[in-house]
């Protein structure tokens, strides 16, 4: 019995009482029924505080109203005991057989263990890492990579049509920096001012040279100096974008959309979002620029939109943004934004308001600092990008699947320490290792199954998961549909990480003290057939939740 369908034999329950005059309520009175596991294992499988919702309405006392539920639950085939504790909360201890048809359950669902349909029928628009396309993605990039992927994977995995989106800085003062800066390493001289240096500057310069040389073009160091930055600029951005996108690729992180802020303004949207402001009250001129009324709607602030100079502020592109994605289809807009973004979060939804749409159409997740660390001392250089720590950097001391799993497993709002050394070893005490090596562990198990004749298409009987452990690890393992239930509603990635490192060690006490083969000369029985349901279905959920988070599940370590 999983606890979806607890909750549901609790509510039917109940509404047997009123049927017969039980419990002076109506159907419509019927909060929804959440079980939960106690906190002490000893109280029971599951607990629910349902009795104190409803007594009330019901006119009698929390306890009472438990005492005659519990009176019904102990009918129902599969609930063993129903026990009343305190003011009125309602333990419940199911039979071994009702607890262990999880394991078939699971097994038989497989990928779709723990699937939801909270966002059936939205289409929400993810936008996140979104650098600017004037060096590598940086290691604040990497992690929205990873907690982005995540999190679109979660709501894909409840029902939502994802596009997952990176919007491309490529209008303004930095693409005029990073241009500056690519002709003057070519040209062997020191960066300019705001500048960006590294190796990688200096390679992208070469290759602009050499594929203009190819091809029989102009030499843009013969070029006037206006023009040769616009050779630049041009090429220098078409290069980064492609090493961005490889970067991505590599890392396990497709797009659907690559979106470059410069169409914004060559397409008129910004100009026609502003129109329309404007006719709509939302823009007002004074001290000559624009401003957008957003304190009206929930900012600290009115911003400026077009500055007195007739130039666009930055949020100007962000108003026609917000309006091309709701144009595209997207029902929910999901930023991901830097530690330094904060104000971004009221201001964005000002906008959405202004244009008509509901504020909660938008959302925003702020990220936190990350910070690597070897041998005890934080790393600060990259020999590629000379002043940041790269995507590459840390893919290439631990790899993809630990860095992922490393950079999703915290809350986005925290910052961030990763050790490198940690991350790069094959103990327990490296966590993606020791939930991958669970997995690998459970393929092991199979396989040694298989070698004594013992497989799923024999008998299944699950009165006989009676062990201490595997009612532990049953019980972590009907949690999974919460867990990742909870962690799409909440947008928070981690928990699905923080959930399989506990199913990870239940199921290795389950392994040091329990066996699915036999021992010696001992017949295979239908005890070792039922164990390895339960060893499969522990495998099914940490594959599942290794897959949400892009991290892989190996069979071999």
């Amino acid at each position: 019995m999983t606890p979806e369908e607890l909750s549901a034999t609790i509510a039917v329950c109940i509404e047997e009482g009123i049927a017969v005059g039980e419990f002076a309520l109506t159907n419509e009175d019927i909060v929804e029924v959440r079980v939960e596991r106690p906190k002490v294992r000893e109280h029971g499988d599951w607990s629910t505080n349902v009795a104190m919702q409803l007594a009330k309405k019901a006119g009698t006392s929390p306890r009472a109203f438990a005492e005659a539920l519990a009176a019904r639950l102990v009918t129902v085939d599969g609930i063993g005991v129903a026990d009343v504790a305190g003011p009125g909360f309602l333990n419940i201890r199911l039979t071994a057989g009702a607890a262990g048809e999880l394991a078939r359950a699971i097994v038989e669902a497989g990928d779709d263990f723990g699937r939801g349909v909270s966002f059936e029928g939205t289409h929400v628009n993810v936008e996140f890492v979104s650098a600017n396309p004037t060096g590598p993605i940086h290691l604040g990039g990497t992690r929205w990579a990873a907690v982005g992927d995540s999190l679109s994977r979660l709501l894909e995995f409840h029902g939502a049509k994802v596009t997952r989106e990176y919007y491309f800085n490529d209008h303004g003062v930095q693409i005029d920096r990073f241009a500056a800066s690519l002709l003057a390493a070519i040209k062997g001289e020191d960066a300019p001012e705001d500048g960006y240096g590294g190796q990688y500057i200096l390679d992208i310069a070469d290759q602009i040279l050499v594929d203009a040389m190819e091809v029989g073009e102009t030499n843009p160091l013969e070029l006037p100096h206006d023009e040769a930055l616009e050779f630049f600029r041009s090429r220098g951005t078409l290069l980064m974008f492609a090493q961005i996108k490889q970067s991505l690729k590599d890392f396990g992180v497709e797009f659907d959309v690559y979106f470059h802020e410069n169409s914004l303004h060559e397409s008129g949207k910004v100009d026609r979002a502003l129109k329309e402001l404007k006719a709509s009250g939302s823009l007002y001129e004074a001290e000559g620029a624009w401003w957008l009324r957003s304190s009206e709607f929930g900012d600290e602030k009115d911003r400026v939109v077009i500055k007195s100079d007739g130039n666009a502020a930055y949020i100007a592109g962000d108003i026609a943004y917000i309006r091309d994605k709701r144009e595209r289809g997207a029902d929910l807009c999901i930023f991901l934004l830097g530690a330094d973004h904060h104000g971004y979060i009221a201001r964005l939804k000002a906008a959405a308001a202004a244009l008509g749409y509901d504020p909660d159409s938008v959302e925003v997740i702020i990220g936190q600092m990350v910070n690597l660390v070897k041998d005890g001392l934080p790393v600060r250089m990259s020999k590629r990008a000379g002043n940041v720590v790269t995507m590459e950097d840390l893919v290439e001391n631990v790899g993809v699947d630990a860095a992922r799993y490393a950079l999703a497993r915290s809350s986005a709002d925290s910052t961030l320490d990763i050790d490198v050394d940690l991350l790069a070893s094959s103990s327990n005490a490296n966590p993606v290792f020791y939930v991958q090596y669970a997995h690998a562990r459970t393929c092991g198990v199979a396989r040694n199954a298989a070698e004594y004749g013992i497989n799923r298409d024999d008998a299944f009987d699950a009165t006989l998961l009676t062990h201490e452990s595997e009612s532990a690890l049953l019980g972590l393992l009907s949690e999974f549909p919460r867990v990742v239930a909870q962690a799409v509603d909440l947008r928070e990635q981690h928990r699905v990480a923080r959930y399989l490192e506990e199913v990870a060690a239940a199921f290795n006490q389950w392994y040091d003290r329990t066996r699915v083969t036999p021992q010696g000369d001992e017949d295979v029985t239908d005890l070792n057939r039922t164990r390895l349901w339960l060893n499969d279905a522990t495998g099914q959920v940490l594959r599942n939740g290794l897959g949400l988070l892009g991290v892989g599940a190996p069979e071999r370590m």
